[in-house]
């Protein structure tokens, strides 16, 4: 099955295309099929080799929009969410904003009926083609319609768009559907017996409602989403981080003690940080912090942890741009990794500026400490 006008003898003479972004590429296209077809077939080949970044050899398979590439979940990540609410007793579940379909594929292959919601016409088409008859899709309006296809028990997955023509939409106030309705449902006005809500990672704790589990995900050291939960058996109002695929650290309240460098940095995994974790991290570390506002945590003793990257420092040094080139050039460093909280300075320019020049490597992380900026000089630990 294809979106219209698409069909796979146009798919596979945009995919025989060099360059399909190429004017050469649409002007052969055209040749052989309408202006329409042309453009769709060569657009998807684009998208997928985009894609792959997210979906690896699944994308050949699947269909997308641009804006739905960009929100569409991670097969691994989508396969989290189904798995939470097969364990929550759920059979049924209505996604509502479905996008291109890729958290509905997971349901579904996890063995769940699945109605898939979508407002635009042309993404409920691609999502048509991408589930076939593995879930039901109907176009509409999540607000309007959501609430009538919920069954007692059901479970509800939304997605709300955080993009518009303008680009990408930050406020919670701008999300469709209208975040009344999601933290409507959220709470508990409509039969679901567990709702998930995906949104992006930046969103602030303030916007949570009570009694509502929070999680947020990195997945291969990005930290990809955060998901709002409810009527699944975990503990309300909690504050979580999972590195995928099945490392958790739930954030309890404490402090950490401020001090000078030790031989270890970590930087934490920003899962982590935006779960307000790092307590609890620390403490599994025996670490410190540099600053109390700065998420950068040092140690005497290296212990290996998923929820952080280390770096064994060598060397402690003022911020001083003609201290760092001459260091940088009398130890030979060409491969220069440079890390940076609480200063404000460009990585990539200062970098430049730094002009490294050599067969060694080494990372530099500039931060705000009790004592002011200082750059830890020192090797990253796999």
């Amino acid at each position: 099955m294809y979106p219209e006008p698409l069909s796979r003898e146009a798919l596979a003479a945009a995919g025989a295309e060099a360059d399909p972004r190429s004017l050469a590429a649409a002007e052969r296209m055209r040749r052989h099929y309408p202006p329409e077809v042309a453009a769709a077939a060569l657009e998807q080949v684009v998208l997928r080799e985009r894609a792959r970044t997210k979906f690896a050899d699944r994308a050949e398979n699947l269909f997308f929009t641009r804006d739905g590439l960009e929100q569409a979940t991670r097969p691994s990540v989508a396969a989290h969410h189904a798995a939470r609410l097969v364990a929550a007793g759920v059979r049924r579940v209505v996604d509502l904003g479905c996008g291109i379909g890729s958290d509905a594929l997971a349901f579904a292959a996890a063995g769940l009926e699945v109605v898939a919601v979508e407002i635009d016409e042309r993404t409920a088409q691609v999502a048509r083609a991408n589930l076939g008859d593995r879930a039901e899709v109907i176009t509409g309006d999540a607000e309007q319609i959501g609430p009538e296809l919920v069954r007692t028990g059901d479970g509800v997955f939304l997605d709300p768009a955080r993009r518009s023509s303008a680009g990408r939409l930050w406020r919670t106030e701008d999300f469709i559907p209208r975040w009344g309705f999601v933290t409507g449902i959220l709470t508990g006005r409509c039969a679901a017996g567990a709702v998930a809500v995906k949104l992006g990672p930046a969103l602030p704790h303030r916007e949570i409602p009570a009694g509502v589990e929070a999680e947020w995900v990195s997945d291969h050291g990005e930290t990809v989403e955060v998901c709002l939960w409810s009527g699944v058996r975990s503990e309300p109002d909690s504050r979580a981080a999972l590195i995928m695929p099945d490392h958790r650290m739930v954030a309890r309240p404490g402090r950490l003690a401020v001090a000078p460098p030790g031989r270890y940095v970590y930087e934490p995994d920003g899962a982590v940080i935006r779960a307000g974790a790092i307590t609890v991290l620390g403490d599994q570390l025996g670490a410190w912090l540099l600053d109390d506002q700065i998420a950068y945590l040092s140690a005497d003793e290296l212990i290996s942890t998923p929820y952080a990257t280390c770096f064994e420092i060598s060397e402690s040094l003022p911020y001083n741009e003609k201290l760092l080139r001459r260091w940088i050039r009398d130890h030979r460093v060409g491969r220069l990794e440079i890390k940076k909280r609480g200063v404000d300075l460009d990585p990539a320019q200062l970098r430049k500026r730094l002009k490294p020049s050599g067969d060694q490597q080494a990372t530099m992380i500039i931060s705000r400490t009790r004592s002011g900026t200082l750059v830890l000089v020192g090797q990253r630990i796999s």
